[in-house]
């Protein structure tokens, strides 16, 4: 929907009505991703896609009676169903399409959503897709403020918390709530759309150790690149989750790539010649991880010579070495598990102790 944004917004500012197809759900094969999206005007005008062309007159009919001012419409279309195939869909898939009406009235936060889009701000958009609370009913979600309701100030509140986790790693998807925001049932199928890239896990040291790093990297939504300057272990058949393995000295790699807030840096080199640069440029620019491999031995020695490279206190007390927390990990999974619930911890936190330990609220929403 990104790429129709800027003309959706042009239509919501001049008050035109038009209505907004979303694929919310796909199986197998389907043409789209969550989050492909259309939009036609009263007068017939449409823009965008959510099947590369196989139903999109379907789908096109469909909005044409939306935007008319019908209620929100959930269409399915798969190959095993005639009318599917009526509508042209073969590839052997499905896809799971959320038509709603956009109006000022309706909607009234989309041109604020519109507007954080187009300034690369991070926002998640929720819409009811099924269920009692009523379809199509949207609650917009910045990472500190919300517009909109989902009809139940309980789900509203559930849902506020799983888009703001979904923010963090940019992650697109539907989610399954009770009427009033209850995480263990299904009454409510809620679409969350987050328009917030992935975020960046930079692994550097191509070891056994990396790898696994890598895998639960990955597996937690992150975007994960591995570097290292030795040109026999950094390759991608050794590392297939990464997106891209690059060979080039970590600290000079790191000097001209991008990091921001949200950037997790994994120090694995385990060599001074390696990880003081690499950590002397790492400790001064944006990150929200920064952890080195290493005993408490190696810990001290990497610190002073830091210091003597002119790092402030400040700027190392950023850092997390040894890095993960105490699991008595010992293999590479399970140390990249440890490293892993640092993160985790770091990000929302969390005290890393065992929940038998502790009282109150398991999560910062007030949900048990």
């Amino acid at each position: 929907m990104r790429d129709i944004l800027p003309v959706l917004a042009r239509w919501y500012a001049a008050r035109v009505p038009f209505a907004l197809a979303t694929v919310v759900s796909v199986s197998r094969s389907a043409p789209r991703d969550p989050g492909a999206a259309m939009a036609a005007g009263p007068d017939g005008e449409v823009v965008g896609s959510v099947s590369g062309g196989c139903v999109e007159g379907a789908v096109f009919d469909l909005a044409q009676e939306v935007a008319a001012g019908g209620e929100a419409r959930l269409a399915t279309f798969g190959h095993g169903d005639q009318d599917a195939l009526a509508a042209g869909l073969t590839c052997g898939g499905e896809i799971g399409v959320l038509v709603r009406l956009v109006t000022a009235e309706a909607d009234p936060a989309f041109g604020a959503v519109a507007a954080s889009v187009a300034a690369g701000e991070p926002v998640t958009v929720a819409s009811v897709v099924d269920g009692p609370a009523p379809r199509g009913a949207t609650l917009s979600v910045w990472p500190e403020t919300v517009a909109g309701t989902l009809g139940a100030p309980g789900l509203d509140v559930a849902v506020t918390s799983d888009a703001r986790g979904g923010l963090a790693l940019g992650a697109t998807g539907t989610r399954h709530y009770g009427t009033h925001g209850e995480r263990r049932e299904d009454a409510v199928t809620v679409f969350l759309h987050s328009f917030a890239p992935p975020p960046r896990m930079l692994v550097f040291g191509a070891i056994d150790y990396a790898a696994a790093v890598v895998r639960i990297g990955a597996f937690l939504g992150y975007r994960v690149t591995v570097c290292d300057a030795r040109p026999v272990f950094a390759t991608p058949r050794r590392f297939p989750d990464a997106v891209e393995v690059v060979v080039d000295w970590p600290h000079r790699y790191l000097h001209g790539t991008d990091t921001d807030e949200r950037t997790v840096i994994c120090v694995l080199t385990h060599d001074p010649k390696f990880d003081v640069p690499l950590l002397a440029e790492a400790l001064r620019r944006p990150a929200a991880y920064i952890g080195a491999m290493g005993s408490r031995r190696t810990h001290h020695e990497r610190m002073e010579r830091l210091l003597d490279a002119g790092l402030t206190e400040d700027e190392l007390s950023r850092l997390r070495s040894p890095v993960g927390l105490d699991l008595g990990a010992r293999t590479p999974e399970e140390v990249a598990v440890s490293v892993a619930a640092e993160i985790i911890s770091l990000r929302w936190g969390g005290t890393g102790a065992p929940l038998t330990a502790t009282a109150g609220a398991i999560h910062s929403n007030g949900s048990a």
